[in-house]
């Protein structure tokens, strides 16, 4: 008697891959010691699984690399920029949008702005830039 066998697959089909660094032990301690331990003055290409960032952990769809193709990029009025701004008022009803690179950028907008000198602000406290936004603004 046979046993039948599921298969599992992506839903997806994977439209590119990137090769990943892969060290040796030994090569990781000799770069962890220049670094001084530090892993903010390690290379990005002697680091195969980043646990600091969670940037660039998703790959892309067809649709995200087509969109990405087809952008205009010119700075202001342009047509991504107005399609980005009507989605989001329209998911969020915010009256003001503030487009930013990445979260720490925003966290360091928010904190600039709303908060004040002797405000608490409870965090999960994973990244190290966090904190620096928020000291930056003395609010801690």
């Amino acid at each position: 008697m046979s046993i039948p066998v599921r298969t599992i697959i992506e839903p997806f089909r994977i439209k590119m891959t990137e090769a990943l660094p892969i060290t040796t032990r030994s090569e990781r301690e000799v770069l962890l010691a220049r670094a001084f331990n530090n892993v903010f003055l390690l290379d990005a290409d002697h680091v195969t699984i980043d646990l600091l960032t969670d940037s660039g952990t998703g790959a892309m769809s067809d649709r995200q690399w087509a969109a990405l193709m087809l952008g205009d990029e010119s700075y202001a009025g342009s047509r991504s920029w107005r399609r980005f701004e009507r989605t989001v008022r329209e998911i969020t009803g915010f009256k003001h949008i503030f487009p930013t690179h990445q979260g720490r950028a925003a966290e360091r907008i928010l904190a600039a702005t709303r908060l004040k000198k002797g405000n608490v602000v409870p965090n999960n406290g994973h990244f190290d830039t966090t904190r620096a936004n928020i000291e930056y603004v003395g609010a801690v």
